[in-house]
């Protein structure tokens, strides 16, 4: 591994990062569907966005990381943080491997053996393999889109244990702790498959939750045993009871033509975050799940991720080529906390329990990471 260079915000990005700045300091039952709130109903509704802060948010600076083996541009999506070994894992579709970084010696370890395979995508041949990652109790669950299957690598040995093929190419992955279960995305034939890890290493298959539209992000609230996923196609945030695997509620959202991306939910205070490509919408998901405010992070978001311990959200635009961490308060006022210059096309940012972020550089076959704001 070349040794790292460190980038920090500079003078050139003002014009990209100061708006943002700105704004951040200014079916087998019945679904209840709430509106969508228009473009002046939300301007109107109580903002969750803070009044101007006193200071402005800190820059933030990252370090860049080559994946093992891989060459630009790279197949990366899914992110997964392991608390446990403080570890964060890397799917590489073009590699067939996944990239577990230790980030204590910044150091990788690749596990391999995945499949992959060439696809036609918006008539280009891509190699498609590991695209997802969920860290469960003694295992990770990796979603392989050239296969159709669900793979469980043993935390400890790093080898693969067991992959079960599912019906169509899968999306994202999420581990739901109370049901001992994994939940996987299947925009193809719009549903989530449910499998079942009692013993954690042997998923098997245990049921299918048949939606309206094509799922796109996830997050598991255990307070309330609640599951959340957007249809992009919908433009919707759908609710499932994960006990009985059933929709429970949809919420229209004002994301406009493109569709809402990543979810994240506060699982103490139920506020939810649903993703559009340009912000961030704030909804009341303890209550009927309306907008009740909005956080720019510039172009080009996908996935999200909310830190519980110190109630920040971090995301990272691709398009933008940013990177913005804020801090919600259980009433779900905004504060900005730091934001920080990336580069083009690095999205699906995680945060580790200090606070430093990691995000898939795909264009470049590297792992960025992001010092914790001070």
């Amino acid at each position: 591994m070349t040794t790292a260079r460190r980038f920090l915000l500079a003078s050139p990005l003002v014009g990209v990062l100061g708006p943002i700045l700105a704004a951040c300091a200014a079916p087998s039952a019945p679904i209840a569907k709430a509106p969508a709130a228009d473009a002046s109903a939300t301007a109107a509704a109580p903002a969750t966005v803070a009044a101007p802060a006193p200071a402005p948010a800190v820059p933030l600076a990252f370090e860049p990381f080559a994946l093992p083996g891989a060459t630009a541009p790279a197949s990366l999506d899914y992110l997964a943080f392991e608390p446990g070994r403080s570890r964060v894992w890397v799917p590489v579709g073009t590699t067939g491997s996944v990239d577990v970084f230790d980030t204590r010696t910044k150091t990788f370890v690749s596990v391999g053996g995945f499949k992959t395979a060439q696809r036609e995508v918006r008539g280009q041949m891509r190699t498609m393999g590991p695209s997802a990652a969920a860290i469960g109790e003694g295992a990770a669950y990796i979603g392989d889109r050239a296969s159709n299957e669900v793979c469980a690598v043993d935390v400890r040995s790093l080898a693969i244990a067991t992959c079960i093929a599912l019906p169509s190419p899968t999306d994202g992955v999420a581990y739901v702790g109370s049901a001992k279960e994994v939940w996987v995305t299947t925009p193809r034939d719009q549903a989530i498959v449910v499998l079942g890890v009692d013993d954690p290493l042997a998923p098997k298959l245990k049921a299918r939750i048949a939606l309206e539209g094509s799922p796109e992000g996830y997050a598991v609230d255990p307070k309330r045993g609640l599951f959340y996923t957007n249809l992009e196609d919908k433009n919707r945030t759908v609710v499932i009871d994960v006990a009985r695997h059933t929709p429970i509620q949809a919420w229209d959202l004002p994301c406009g033509e493109q569709g809402p991306r990543g979810v994240a939910v506060d699982g103490d205070a139920g506020a939810v975050f649903v993703a559009c490509t340009d912000r961030v919408l704030v909804l009341d998901g303890a209550r009927s799940g309306s907008v009740i405010g909005s956080i720019a992070t510039g172009a080009g978001v996908d996935n999200i991720d909310w830190l519980p311990s110190r109630r920040w959200l971090t995301v990272a635009a691709g398009k933008a080529a940013t990177v913005t961490v804020d801090a919600v308060d259980p009433a779900g006022h905004v504060t900005p906390v730091a934001v920080g210059a990336s580069v083009a096309g690095a999205r699906n940012g995680v945060a580790d329990e200090g606070g430093h972020a990691y995000v898939a550089d795909a264009m470049n076959a590297r792992l960025l990471v992001f010092t914790a704001p001070k």
